[in-house]
């Protein structure tokens, strides 16, 4: 898998923050303005034996390092709707999550995945699935990792530091229509998790949060082609609804004042969008995304470099914001196999600026490809 794009953006990609939320790294900037290679896919996926398949994806960034996207054992034929996954895998948990970027129906992740996941979440551990033996889907999951990744920490230690918990429900609604709706929640304790803010006097320092943090999700989608096919005409219309919790102590300038009291906060977001394909190989599509930053309760006692106790001056990424993005997007899909898309976004995640963003993106896979899920 392949891809490219040509971005400009109105604001400095390097200075992006989500106002109102930790931030969770340069993962969820945009990529750097003019032309730049986007992250492509080497997979490799075969049946072991009869009991086992394997598949590895391994990701090559435009900066010329790889990592591993997904590489994890499955079981085959344990019967009674029941599989065991084992390595590192995109979570259950929502809609999204699970998919690869170029199967997204736009350039970017959502805000709130973004804000919520720091892009998407995956994890080191193993997962258990069972579907149901009736007419209806329903299909439950249970997940156990290391942790590592946003919202999480490098805990080093042993047993299970994360737990993930999802269901869905979906079913046909006649010839033309398919629904699936879920709900999921992610926990984990994360210990020590930096981020980089500036205080009130306008000097640069590193806090860390530690603690316990729940994320949950409600997801829905709803599909549309006439007869059951999708060739001609089709409508896609899906949304997804996050709250965060997170409550522990916050250390404030670990480097200097190294001050730490009681921390909680509350959080949300969500997104919707719809894609319609009006005739064959071209599609439209619009995306709304709204977080609210919510509720934080945070205390932090003693003298700091200056001389007093830090106020919310000190924590200018933590004040109430309510970022919001609407993001307008038309592709067009030659074959199965490539795919050419214009997306113009208009993201108020920073307080002091809007950022009008452009990308002209190209998505292309070579040889074989699995088929995409629902």
């Amino acid at each position: 898998m392949l891809a490219g794009t040509y971005t400009r953006l109105t604001q400095d990609p390097n200075r992006y923050a989500i106002n109102g939320f930790i931030p969770t790294g340069g993962d969820v900037a945009p990529p750097r303005r003019s032309f730049g290679l986007g992250e492509s896919e080497l997979g490799i996926a075969a049946n072991i034996d009869p009991g086992l398949r394997g598949q590895l994806t391994a990701s090559l960034a435009a900066d010329g390092g790889a990592s591993v996207e997904e590489s994890f054992i499955q079981t085959l034929g344990l019967g009674s709707g029941v599989t065991v996954k084992a390595g590192r895998y995109l979570s259950g948990i929502g809609y999204m999550n699970s998919q690869h970027a170029h199967a997204w129906d736009f350039v970017d992740a959502p805000l709130a995945y973004k804000a919520m996941l720091g892009g998407q979440w995956k994890n080191d551990g193993v997962q258990m699935k069972w579907i149901a033996p009736t007419d209806l889907l329903v299909e439950i999951g249970a997940e156990a990792g290391a942790g590592g990744a946003f919202p999480s920490t490098d805990r080093n230690k042993n047993g299970s530091t994360t737990g993930a918990l999802f269901g869905h429900v979906g079913g046909d609604v006649g010839l033309s229509n398919s629904w699936r709706a879920g709900l999921s929640v992610l926990g984990t304790s994360p210990r020590d998790r930096q981020y980089d803010d500036v205080n009130g006097a306008g000097v640069g320092v590193t806090n860390a949060f530690s603690g316990r943090s729940r994320t949950w999700l409600t997801d829905f989608v709803w599909k549309w082609a006439p007869d059951g096919n999708a060739t001609v005409r089709n409508l896609i219309v899906q949304g997804e609804y996050f709250h965060r919790r997170e409550n522990g102590s916050l250390t404030y300038d670990i480097n200097g004042a190294n001050l730490a009291d009681d921390y909680a906060s509350t959080q949300s977001g969500f997104y919707a969008q719809t894609v319609y394909q009006f005739m064959p190989r071209w599609r439209v599509g619009y995306r709304y995304d709204r977080l609210d930053s919510g509720k934080v309760s945070l205390g932090v006692t003693g003298g700091n470099p200056r001389g007093s106790t830090p106020t919310m001056a000190d924590f200018p990424l933590l004040a109430a914001y309510t970022p919001k993005r609407n993001s307008l997007m038309v592709d067009f899909s030659a074959s199965e196999f490539s795919r050419l898309r214009l997306q113009f976004a208009r993201d108020e995640s920073r307080r002091d600026a809007i950022d009008n963003q452009f990308w002209l993106q190209y998505v292309v896979s070579l040889g074989a490809h699995g088929a995409h899920s629902f």
